[in-house]
């Protein structure tokens, strides 16, 4: 917790200043300090399950994609403008990006507990966005290597499935703000609004496959493709059933 303290006052300054821009002194700082002693120190005034439930994700990790994130653009590093006055530190620009990414929440929902306007609010997204993919794409954003397949054949063989790579399950999202305009492309049986999700994930909860169904006319079926998914003869099998919608009047879109 010092050496934290005491990084903000050895922060680099930046200069720059807009013409009649006006200024709104809102003690970021101070949020700053909030926000660290509300869930960062040692003895935190919310527990973990708290942070987890807040978040969506464990500490550790959201620490961790701090620290990537911070290392991968100078964005994110804290600093002190030309009157030495602190800026905004990663942790209330990420954790303002990880509300909205969690919650859906409009840009300047966080304001008035992070102190962060919602210019820099979009402009954290964007370059979180980017961070992210280009620091995990190699080890997360991939596609299964011979490992990881072999890895899911030894668990599907173990559990008394040989030859499987993973079970399907699915879920129905509940879409509370679906736009008005297209509530009849996603009204499901009960009459709500919902989006399917179809996934394949093991026990790591690592997703290897993913189908998102939704209604329109009949239905719509989208689909993602993956070469390990989708051999040769599953290929003709989807096209079967491809051929099995049109009949139907069901549109099949594979993406």
């Amino acid at each position: 917790m010092a050496q934290y303290l005491n990084q903000q006052n050895n922060l680099v300054t930046r200069g720059g200043s807009i013409p009649g821009h006006i200024v709104i002194h809102q003690d970021r700082k101070n949020a700053d300090r909030c926000l660290f002693y509300d869930y960062f120190t040692e003895n935190p005034r919310y527990n973990y399950q708290m942070f987890h439930r807040c978040f969506r994700i464990g500490i550790s990790l959201f620490l961790r994609i701090v620290e990537k994130v911070k290392a991968h653009y100078n964005y994110f590093v804290q600093r002190r403008d030309s009157v030495a006055r602190l800026g905004l530190s990663a942790l209330q620009k990420i954790t303002a990006v990880f509300r909205m990414l969690a919650y859906g929440c409009p840009v300047n929902d966080t304001n008035e507990y992070i102190k962060i306007e919602k210019s820099t609010t979009i402009e954290s997204l964007k370059r979180f966005c980017h961070a992210v993919v280009e620091e995990f794409t190699g080890e997360y954003l991939r596609s299964p290597s011979a490992i990881d397949v072999a890895r899911l054949l030894r668990i599907g063989k173990d559990r008394g499935f040989p030859g499987i790579l993973g079970s399907i399950d699915f879920m129905h999202w509940k879409w509370k703000n679906c736009p008005t305009a297209w509530a009849g492309q996603y009204a499901s049986h009960s009459g709500s609004l919902t989006i399917i999700l179809e996934v394949v994930v093991d026990y790591d909860l690592w997703i290897w496959q993913h189908i998102l169904v939704c209604l329109v006319q009949t239905m719509i079926l989208m689909c993602s493709k993956h070469p390990i998914f989708f051999p040769t003869s599953l290929k003709v099998l989807l096209l079967q059933l491809i051929m099995l919608f049109k009949e139907k009047n069901i549109i099949c879109v594979i993406i």
